[in-house]
């Protein structure tokens, strides 16, 4: 797995954790991992195996593709692009929440109102 999939993974585990408002510990016991381990997904020293990762996908009810950060939908030109934001979680890696959906929002009204 190449770096930048290994922060994406990382960084989605960490923040789907966050989201349940779970620490390490107590997501390693749901999965029956060390909190060692579960910090060592976070930061992208180790990878879940195939396996692992269904579970972590099932349990935080994303696919494994999402977990992966892999896009899932069919291509952008099939979904409204409003649609894409109100259900993006992250970006380049990055955990978005409602605020910065909304300042994606203005930008795009800006650059279409300027055509």
């Amino acid at each position: 797995m190449k770096d930048y999939d290994r922060k994406i993974l990382a960084n989605n585990i960490k923040t789907l954790r966050k989201q349940k408002n779970l620490n390490q510990a107590e997501l390693g016991e749901i999965l029956h991992v060390s909190q060692q381990t579960i910090g060592s997904w976070e930061t992208g020293r180790a990878i879940p195996g195939s396996d692992t990762l269904k579970i972590l996908a099932d349990y935080f009810q994303v696919s494994t593709d999402e977990l992966l950060g892999r896009k899932t939908s069919g291509s952008a030109n099939d979904t409204d692009l409003s649609e894409m934001i109100n259900n993006a979680r992250f970006f380049d890696g990055k955990p978005m929440d409602d605020h910065d959906k909304e300042l994606v929002r203005d930008i795009l009204k800006r650059i279409y109102n300027e055509k």
